[in-house]
């Protein structure tokens, strides 16, 4: 360990990072161990340069942005949402589909402890998880085409056990547990305002998940993309843990994908309010992209074309089709990093845990959307969001969403 322990400190020296042994004498060996190699794990070049690239400010050239096509479900025909659909339902009923659901996050925003697909939702005459949701969701479709669909879901190192956990004791909610695939996605240090990773426990560096776009190489790494492989899975859903009304495995969606002859897809959903707190998809510098909200100015949004309709209203409802190829190549793209600023407790210089009353730290992750980018062509399919898109994200928002569930599936109500 003496030779290790040399080493990492060569390391944290070189990148100004030696506060991260501050509590190392006092730990036992077992924690230091497990400390030593943290920090051996880390790319500091990485992490860092990111940090020192918080300042560059890409402004946006509205010049080079243009509007991305889209089809609307309301204007299909009785005839062509059939025809669309035979064409999906025959990938279903050939065991050529499978789902991934992203849930690599906790519950930290609804006050929850513990990975946020156990939160569990209090329908008065039942409760359900986010997680049970979903299931239910994939048993009806396997019930009505008489298929198993697999169903890979992504967690992370903070939630793994806790999850595959929580299946266990609900005995994998009568779902073909041979069906049910987990994998973790990578995770980055926390860097807070000065460039300083933090520490959450003496032995532990704060990290947290590097975003639903890291869910490509996450797949590789894992042997799950070659497992997509083995099962012939010619079609993949992805989706978040949080929206109960997703639909995962949707045959009018994928067939559009099919017939359209694009390899990606995505749903969408009219932005109603201009200056909305709401990215876009439209195309820059002619290749397929994500507007920010902080970049969309009211003359972009109240932009329409010659038959009146709106160019930049169509937003992402994290709900995504990807050909098995599609995801192949994703997996071998170097996503960049955003980076967001959160609040995140750590361990201050006397070793006593602090919660900060503002935002602390910079977290940085990839984002699926910017894998789009490598296409030439993709399908916008907007939806009406009040079948397609009730997420679950703060406890603010968790009673309209339910109301949204309830009203779809014509639950009775009740006072909640």
């Amino acid at each position: 360990m003496n030779k290790k322990l040399a080493k990492v400190k060569n390391l944290l020296k070189i990148h100004n990072q030696e506060h991260l042994l501050n509590f190392y004498d006092n730990l036992t060996n077992n924690q230091k161990e497990s400390l030593l190699n943290q920090i051996l794990n880390i790319d500091f070049e990485n992490i860092l340069g990111l940090y020192k690239r918080l300042s560059v400010f890409k402004e946006v050239n509205y010049k080079d942005i243009q509007p991305l096509p889209h089809v609307e479900k309301n204007k299909l025909s009785t005839f062509e949402i059939k025809k669309y659909t035979n064409i999906g339902e025959e990938i279903l009923k050939n065991n050529q589909f499978a789902v991934v659901t992203m849930a690599g996050g906790q519950g930290s925003r609804l006050g929850y402890l513990g990975p946020k697909g156990t939160y569990e939702l209090n329908f008065d005459l039942f409760k359900k998880s986010l997680f049970e949701i979903i299931c239910d969701n994939l048993k009806e479709t396997n019930k009505k085409y008489g298929i198993t669909l697999p169903w890979f879901i992504m967690t992370s190192e903070e939630n793994d056990l806790a999850t595959k956990k929580y299946f266990n004791e609900h005995s994998f909610f009568n779902y073909p547990e041979n069906y049910i695939f987990f994998f973790k996605q990578e995770q980055m240090p926390l860097v807070n305002t000065s460039g300083k990773l933090i520490l959450i426990e003496p032995w532990i560096i704060k990290c947290a998940s590097s975003g639903n776009g890291n869910v490509f190489s996450s797949l590789e790494k894992s042997g799950m993309i070659q497992k997509m492989k083995d099962l012939n899975i010619k079609w993949v859903s992805f989706g978040g843990i949080d929206n109960i009304l997703l639909k995962t495995a949707d045959p009018l969606f994928l067939g559009l994908t099919i017939d359209g002859n694009h390899q990606i897809a995505s749903k969408t959903f009219f932005k109603e309010q201009p200056l909305e707190k709401t990215a876009v998809y439209c195309k820059k510098y002619n290749k397929i992209a994500i507007l920010d909200y902080a970049d969309i100015t009211m003359e972009i949004s109240e932009q329409k074309d010659s038959n009146g309709c709106y160019l930049y209203r169509e937003a992402n409802l994290l709900s995504h089709i990807m050909s098995i190829d599609a995801i192949c190549k994703s997996a071998t793209l170097d996503l960049p990093y955003h980076r967001a600023f959160r609040k995140n407790t750590f361990l201050n210089e006397e070793g006593t845990k602090q919660v900060p009353d503002s935002p602390n730290t910079y977290k940085f992750e990839k984002f699926i959307f910017d894998a789009f980018s490598y296409f030439d062509t993709m399908l916008l399919f907007r939806v009406n969001p009040q079948e397609e898109f009730a997420p679950i994200k703060t406890t603010s928002n968790i009673y309209d969403a339910m109301d949204k569930y309830k009203k779809f599936f014509n639950i009775p109500k009740h006072d909640l």
